[in-house]
């Protein structure tokens, strides 16, 4: 699900330059390409451009716009690659419908097929036109009526908002699965996807819910859903402009850490089916069942997101897997040809290191797949297929809701070549598919121990060392809790597979040092309790994390508790708390957590 910017005036005043003021207070999004869509006389005009508001703003001086009404977007790219025509507003055939969006329209290639073959025009490559197109083709006098047939004809996510050349006096907006926000002024009312976008000219708002379409004049606003009116309740927004760009969160950090369910239902979205796994994405690459070895490549956080892909691949789909840090791999001269499937990961597709390796493996013929967050970045664009995460744009340099999605891309790419090699029944498929859809639900029940892990940070606030142990799957989630820690909080944090304790460290186990233990891993469960002992008896203060309905008894100090899925997936439970954790130590200890020092937020150079 994109993370774009939506804004939408109607009133009194020149709507163009609340527009651009309204897209400016969305730039923390991130986005690729921006535009606006005003009623000017009885044309639509629409003005966008790829790059940053300043090149839209500058075509906009040569343009004089007097409209009270309009509509503009900042797009992060999904489908289609960033340029002008993929930007939004997107028009339809004539001229007499223009729409912004955010969201994915998963069933937009049958519905465009449909359209192509009806006689319709299509100008991007986007998945949003086919909303426009569908106005003008159901469009008979009001677009009420016509917006709400539209919304029972796609699937998917959507916040959309619709201007009619015919109908000068109102907007129409929808909303499913991606936020809308309405705000009431005098003589005026607004449309953002995000409350910072109208701050400056009103505070009482409301929140569009999933299923509900809106009509919006400048005296009133009307809500309708299942074709019955729905009463609002309006509430009073008290943040500040900087708590608002945040969603009312302290920090970038801790919005996007309770974004994870959202983000990962997004990645998950369309690609589970029937108890199947569809990933579109890889129908390029030839013999995909052929290759005899898998190679995760990758730098930092999303290395540790390549850890977990060599045990789901070797688990699932019986391949032998590496992961690799992406600086060694390109050095080291792997052994590696065409029939070695290479799977870089990378956030913002840029990483230097990343890169090189991908050219290093390509250059001995081995096809790569990409897995990254941003549509038209260096990897997506040289690699051989892209499996887009669809986190949206994450703003904090600790990464973790893009971690999150990373994991759940793994799983599915792990999952999908089990299923082409014929390695699992196909009962045996749909039972890793429905526990992966039930993953969004239970990070959100991990999410309600914040409080508890809170109190917890406060303490290890205090020290100046500590400790993450687990086996198997539990070590790689161990790795990403110690870097999530030092990353922000400082605290030089150390993690070992816990098997390693007694080749020497616990000489460094001493009185009150805090440990966390983690033991979701069936199959080494007791290994990792006799590990767990082995530190309590030198005095360490240990937290373990394990399943609901596991008592560890006096063996731990304190313990989280994660829901019960299957051990393979709960890496994308297990490290929540430790992100959580990690947050609230570098709060406590005063730390900058959104910039921590001397990194970056995507690395550009070796």
């Amino acid at each position: 699900m994109t993370m774009c910017g939506i804004v939408g005036y109607i009133g009194s005043k020149p709507a163009a330059p609340l527009l651009l003021e309204g897209l400016a207070k969305l730039e923390y999004r991130g986005y690729d390409s921006a535009g606006i869509a005003t009623l000017s006389g009885d044309e639509i005009v629409i003005i966008k451009k790829k790059g940053k508001l300043e090149v839209l703003e500058a075509e906009l001086k040569n343009t004089r716009l007097s409209s009270s009404i309009g509509i503009g977007h900042t797009r992060w790219a999904t489908h289609g690659k960033p340029s002008d025509e993929n930007a939004h507003p997107h028009y339809d055939c004539e001229g007499n419908f223009a729409v912004v969006h955010n969201g994915i329209i998963e069933n937009y290639q049958e519905l465009k097929k449909e359209l192509i073959a009806e006689g319709h025009r299509f100008h991007s490559e986007t998945d949003t036109e086919v909303i426009v197109h569908l106005v003008e083709k159901y469009y008979q006098g009001d677009l009420l009526a016509t917006v709400e047939k539209v919304v029972e004809l796609i699937d998917g996510a959507y916040a959309m908002v619709v201007l009619a050349k015919n109908e000068p006096e109102r907007l129409v907006c929808a909303r499913k699965d991606s936020p809308l926000v309405v705000g009431l002024g005098e003589n005026e009312n607004f449309l953002a996807s995000d409350i910072p976008a109208i701050l400056k000219h009103t505070r009482r708002v409301f929140l569009l819910e999933d299923g509900e379409v809106a009509a919006v004049t400048k005296d009133r606003v009307e809500v309708f859903k299942d074709g019955k009116k729905v009463d609002k309740e309006v509430f009073e927004v008290t943040w500040d402009a900087e708590a608002a760009e945040k969603g009312g969160y302290p920090h970038f950090m801790l919005k996007e850490i309770f974004e994870q369910p959202r983000a990962l239902r997004a990645t998950l979205k369309g690609r589970l089916d029937n108890g199947s796994v569809v990933l579109d994405e890889l129908g390029c690459l030839d013999r995909i069942n052929e290759y005899h070895k898998v190679y995760f490549v990758a730098c930092g956080t999303a290395y540790h997101a390549g850890l977990v892909g060599k045990s789901v691949v070797e688990n699932l789909a019986r391949v032998p897997a590496e992961a690799d840090i992406a600086s060694e791999f390109r050095y080291r001269e792997p052994l590696i040809d065409d029939r070695t499937l290479v799977v870089v990961i990378s956030q913002s597709g840029e990483t230097a290191d990343t890169l090189a390796a991908m050219r290093e493996a390509q250059a001995k013929g081995a096809p790569v797949i990409a897995i990254t967050n941003v549509v038209g970045s260096s990897v997506s664009r040289e690699a051989d297929a892209v499996i887009y995460t669809w986190a949206g744009p994450e703003i904090a340099v600790a990464s973790t809701k893009a971690y999150l999605t990373q994991l759940a891309a793994v799983y599915l790419f792990g999952l999908f070549l089990a299923q082409e090699r014929g390695m699992l029944t196909g009962e045996q498929v749909a039972v890793v598919s429905r526990a992966l859809r039930e993953l969004p639900d239970q990070v959100e029940k991990v999410l309600e121990q914040a409080d508890k892990v809170k109190k917890l940070a406060c303490e290890w606030a205090k020290r100046e060392n500590a400790f993450f142990i687990g086996r198997g799957l539990d070590w790689a989630v161990s790795l990403e809790g110690a870097l999530k820690l030092k990353e922000i909080s400082y605290i030089h944090a150390e993690a070992y597979a816990a098997g390693e304790l007694k080749h020497g460290t616990l000489a460094l186990i001493t009185d009150g040092v805090p440990v966390v233990a983690l033991a979701t891993q069936n199959t080494v469960f007791d290994k990792t309790v006799s590990n767990i002992k082995e530190v309590k008896a030198r005095g360490a203060h240990v937290t373990g994390v394990v399943f609901e309905g596991v008592d560890l008894g006096d063996t731990v100090d304190e313990l989280i508790t994660i829901p019960k899925t299957t051990p393979l997936l709960a890496p994308i439970l297990s490290v929540v708390p430790l992100q959580l954790l990690a947050y609230y130590a570098a709060v406590a200890r005063g730390s900058d957590v959104d910039k921590p020092r001397n990194l970056a937020k995507s690395v550009t150079v070796e």
